[in-house]
């Protein structure tokens, strides 16, 4: 069946009005589905798995990717059958550079129709909500403390005018409040900051190698804890992250596991790809290469760089772990 693209048409304005000038030619061998409000993404994704599309795309920006994957994930079995594409159309893209997707239209469809799949892990969030546990997968990253509070505060406005800066002016924002104190747990260690960043891969923010040992296969997730975040902090990270893409090392403590707990003694907020998603207290855990996802046929992510498929074929759906 032919493949069902999600279109995000609010996704960065100018680059959205472009890729859409491209639909005509792209549509001959796609199925498109547009959305229009917060959440219909993954309706839409939904329906597709439904329908009987073995690849699924996401075009527009890693929220839309997000509401993507977990849409994926709404269907029995729908990981095992589908195959995920992706058309980086939003403001940091960083799924897409993590696996070296083009950040053009065109580059990242001739990845799409080219079918070259890979297998990398699928992280997910659970949380109580109403007195049930909810997961929530996600592709990349997620964040509770400073950065999760900037999300909080970013103007949707300002994003579209400035782009990745109005990050950084709502982060400025979260900065002059008082930061919460956040204890990270894993089966192995725990430590306590008031910023928690949570890996599964590299990247964070773009380009910046947060988690140098990230890597999307390794089975588990990478922790980055800053003890404290102050405007000293961001002066002493700020300059070896725009000149090397790195983190000094002894500003952070880092974790590993593959089950990741965050607590904290009030409500301090939580994302996930750049997206709100509550509050803590929240448990995190993968699927090991549980997600199918269509990469340039040179991309290495991590180390080494991955075979077209893992050594068991597809990986098959399982049933929500326990919280760690």
């Amino acid at each position: 069946m032919r493949p069902c693209v999600i279109f995000n048409p609010a996704a960065k304005g100018e680059k959205s009005r472009r890729f859409r000038v491209e639909l005509d030619h792209l549509a001959a061998g796609s199925v498109f589905k547009l959305t229009g409000a917060p959440g219909h993404a993954r309706r839409l994704a939904a329906e597709a798995v439904r329908e009987g599309h073995e690849i699924v795309v996401a075009a527009g920006g890693d929220g839309t990717l997000n509401e993507v994957l977990n849409g994926i994930g709404d269907v029995s079995g729908g990981f095992q059958r589908t195959r995920l594409g992706f058309i980086p159309l939003g403001t940091v893209n960083v799924f897409a550079r993590e696996l070296g997707i083009p950040l053009t239209p065109h580059g990242a469809w001739e990845v799409i129709t080219a079918g070259h799949e890979i297998r990398v892990d699928l992280p997910w969030i659970e949380r109580l909500s109403e007195g049930r546990t909810v997961r929530r997968y996600f592709s990349q990253l997620a964040g509770a403390g400073l950065d999760a509070r900037a999300i909080e505060l970013v103007d949707w406005q300002t994003k579209k005018q400035v782009g990745p800066w109005a990050y950084v002016l709502a982060g400025l924002r979260a900065l002059g409040e008082r930061p919460p104190s956040i204890s990270a747990r894993t089966n192995q260690a725990e430590a306590a900051g008031q910023l928690i960043l949570i890996g599964n891969g590299r990247l964070y923010g773009g380009g910046f190698r947060i988690f140098p040992e990230g890597d999307l296969r390794s089975g588990v997730l990478e922790v980055c804890v800053f003890p404290r975040i102050s405007w000293l902090t961001l002066l002493r990270c700020g300059l070896p992250l725009l000149l090397t893409g790195r983190l000094p090392d002894g500003l952070v403590r880092r974790l590993r596991g593959d089950a990741v707990r965050l607590e904290s003694s009030v409500a301090a907020p939580v994302e996930v790809d750049g997206e709100s998603a509550g509050y803590l207290p929240v448990a995190f855990g993968l699927k090991p290469q549980g997600l199918r996802v269509l990469v340039p046929a040179s991309a290495g992510v991590g180390r080494p760089p991955l075979s077209a498929h893992g050594p068991d074929g597809p990986s098959s759906e399982e049933e929500p772990k326990g919280s760690p």
